[in-house]
């Protein structure tokens, strides 16, 4: 459970940083998503004030992560927001420096994490500058955002996940590309956008992170957020980001190589239309023999020499597991 932004009050005359009204006691609250099995994650910025204008960590990352670890924390979101104008300052203008102070940064914050002797998982929110999956791990990074802010629609959301093809020799077990929290359910996208969404989240081995409000679910959301079989394909333990391997058009093939031979197969259709996609097997390391089973209906389904062909709806996707 990841608390964003706002939850910061005042600094006391000792620097230490108080929560506002809406989070009375961190403490109290961390136990208690403990006791439900679950982990709790935090905000905070590299420089001295938040997206939403509350205090950041400038000048107080030691202070700061040894509160976290003292509450509970689990997770931390390091958020660049108006460290902007630190950088501007300090590196004078000079680009090499720029990158230096940025790095420093965010290195400068895990090294205060580690020093708690808490296991806190640190992402790196900073938008996809510099290259951020080439040197993300060096300065402690488990995540790091690959893009922008994505929005509640279908244009931005296929811009940031079928842009992502190409980063997956960046990511694996510690250390992954993060193109953002999941839209499903907000209302912005149809219910096969949703799902087009959330296959494609889990064949780029994203964080799966619901951005929706939980207590107002549809079932149709519901369905698309807990589908076992999909999360499956997120979560396999060899934490391969898939790739595409083929585009027609508006058509897509994107594969995902999982644990034990199989790979999750899905097949885009980004047109305005439905339309037929033929997937060859052995153009994703099958032969004839190899089992088919369509993850979002649960069914298996069936090759013809060598080849399977679905109508996919406009906007829609189909995901295949298939084995040998």
């Amino acid at each position: 459970m990841n608390i964003d932004d706002t939850w910061e009050g005042e600094r006391d005359a000792t620097g230490v940083l108080h929560t506002n009204g809406k989070f009375p006691d961190m403490k109290a609250l961390a136990a208690y998503v403990h006791s439900k099995g679950l982990k709790l994650g935090i905000y905070s910025s590299p420089g001295p004030k938040t997206c939403g204008g509350y205090a950041g960590s400038y000048q107080h990352e030691e202070q700061d992560a040894q509160l976290y670890a003292s509450w509970g924390i689990d997770y931390l979101k390091y958020d660049l927001c108006s460290f902007d104008e630190i950088l501007k300052k300090e590196s004078g203008g000079d680009p090499k420096k720029f990158f230096a102070i940025e790095k420093a940064a965010y290195e400068k914050m895990h090294k205060a994490l580690a020093a708690t002797g808490r296991p806190i998982v640190f992402s790196l929110c900073q938008y996809g500058w510099q290259n951020v999956w080439e040197w993300g791990p060096t300065v402690g990074g488990n995540l790091w955002r690959t893009t922008t802010d994505i929005q509640d629609n279908w244009n931005s959301m296929t811009a940031i996940g079928f842009a992502q093809s190409g980063l997956g020799k960046y990511a694996g077990p510690g250390h992954w590309n993060d193109p953002d929290m999941l839209e499903v359910g907000n209302g912005g996208m149809s219910a096969s956008e949703y799902r087009t969404h959330m296959t494609l989240w889990a064949m780029l081995a994203a964080p799966l992170l619901a951005g929706n409000d939980l207590s107002k679910m549809t079932p149709e959301t519901l369905a698309t957020l807990t589908n076992r079989d999909v999360i499956a394909v997120d979560q396999d333990k060899l934490g391969i980001e898939g790739h595409r391997v083929s585009a027609v058009g508006p058509l897509e093939i994107w594969e995902k190589q999982l644990s034990g031979g199989a790979k999750a197969v899905a097949l885009f259709n980004r047109g305005e239309s439905a339309s037929p996609i033929t997937l060859k097997l052995t153009d994703v390391g099958f032969g004839e023999g190899a089992k088919l089973r369509d993850l979002w209906t649960g069914q298996a389904v069936s090759a013809t020499a060598g080849r399977y062909t679905a109508t996919v709806p406009y906007h829609g996707v189909v995901l295949l597991r298939v084995s040998k």
